[in-house]
């Protein structure tokens, strides 16, 4: 999966709710805007198959947030995880709220999901090396991209024989229909955490929100990344310091990519309806 073009796929997605919204977003908004992303990374594939088939291969996870009359739609495809960080009361606490739904076949629920739409197809799921996979392959089953897994024509010589399935495919394996749910903002909401799965694998979200509210803004993003990095060590009983020092083409092996964005809301300009830049952390592991 190439990093650049994650980039440009998940700049579509908001580039494309933009274009749609006219000033009114709601969730059909935001429906539209991931299918005509996903329509037109489908035809970026399709004029470069002759010369670079392999973009078939290409794909991303992707969340969404958006503010609109004082409402929060998140919406989300894949793995990644956005968890909020709420006040409790007047105890200085603040709880860890997950307000996204994670599409990975390593989740019961997604398997059983999985299962409902392909009746006929015993290997639709299979665990492989003790990770469940759509058909042996992929974890996550929704996405945008990843047409090798949702059109035939895609799903053959020249791209690479790992991506290639033993029996013809009939119907799409993987959907880009994001989950999109609503939430009414009260003042009590702090901060947004946006990351991708490499973090949750090493910070659980009550952990994660005790980071970011027990600092100062500045850096948050930076933070968690560091703490990942930093358990990701301990698990392979080696110190942070030298995990930095392995090759960033090595790094895969050790963790996976983390990405993370910190935004803190600012709920005088929300009540009023003004846009401005908010306060916003964000940081990758590739800057570590």
């Amino acid at each position: 999966m190439s990093g650049s073009y994650v980039g440009i796929l998940r700049l579509c997605v908001y580039a494309a709710i933009t274009a749609e919204s006219h000033g009114v977003v709601t969730a059909e908004t935001i429906q539209r805007a991931f299918r005509q992303t996903e329509e037109g990374f489908t035809t970026l594939v399709s004029e470069l198959w002759g010369c670079r088939p392999n973009m078939a291969t290409v794909g991303t996870c992707c969340l969404v947030g958006v503010i609109y009359q004082q409402t929060l739609f998140i919406a989300s495809l894949g793995d990644s995880r956005v968890v909020l960080g709420k006040k409790v009361g007047n105890t200085g606490g603040m709880a860890a709220m997950q307000l996204s739904t994670e599409h990975n076949a390593n989740i019961e629920a997604i398997r059983h999901e999985l299962k409902e739409l392909h009746p006929n197809d015993p290997q639709i799921v299979v665990l492989k090396h003790g990770v469940w996979r759509v058909k042996g392959i992929i974890q996550v089953s929704r996405s945008i991209g990843d047409l090798y897994m949702k059109h035939a024509q895609y799903n053959r010589e020249p791209i690479n024989a790992k991506f290639r399935l033993p029996e013809p495919m009939n119907m799409p394996l993987l959907s880009a229909n994001p989950t999109i749910i609503s939430h009414p903002l009260h003042p009590s909401d702090s901060f947004l955490i946006f990351a991708s799965d490499g973090l949750w694998e090493h910070l659980s979200n009550e952990k994660a929100v005790d980071i970011v509210h027990s600092h100062p803004r500045a850096g948050s993003a930076k933070r968690l990344v560091k703490a990942a990095l930093q358990e990701a060590a301990r698990k392979r009983e080696m110190r942070y310091s030298d995990l930095q020092k392995i090759d960033k083409k090595v790094r895969r092996h050790f963790h996976d990519d983390i990405t993370v964005i910190v935004l803190f809301f600012n709920h005088d300009l929300i009540s009023r309806g003004a846009v401005q830049d908010p306060p916003v952390s964000i940081w990758s592991a590739l800057e570590h």
